[in-house]
């Protein structure tokens, strides 16, 4: 995709045409209570992801995987 988007509206928005675009005239407001908190400082990337598709299949939005040995030690 094309840097400003295929419809324009990024460029839109700096140009101060469209009001409220996350993330840059609209402000980004902290979750009260997130349904998972990623952990980079102190997880792998591939600790990350599982531990965001098992949220994603707890949530009912993935089919549940079958854990290789390798995600086991993981």
């Amino acid at each position: 995709m094309h840097p400003t988007g295929c419809k324009g509206l990024y460029k839109k928005a700096l140009a101060s045409e469209i009001k409220g675009f996350t993330g840059l005239n609209d402000p980004y407001e902290v979750p009260l209570n997130p349904e998972l908190t990623i952990e980079t400082e102190s997880e792998t990337p591939k600790e990350s992801l599982l531990r965001i598709l098992g949220k994603l299949e707890e949530l009912g939005y993935l089919q549940p995987r079958r854990e290789t040995a390798s995600e086991e030690s993981a």
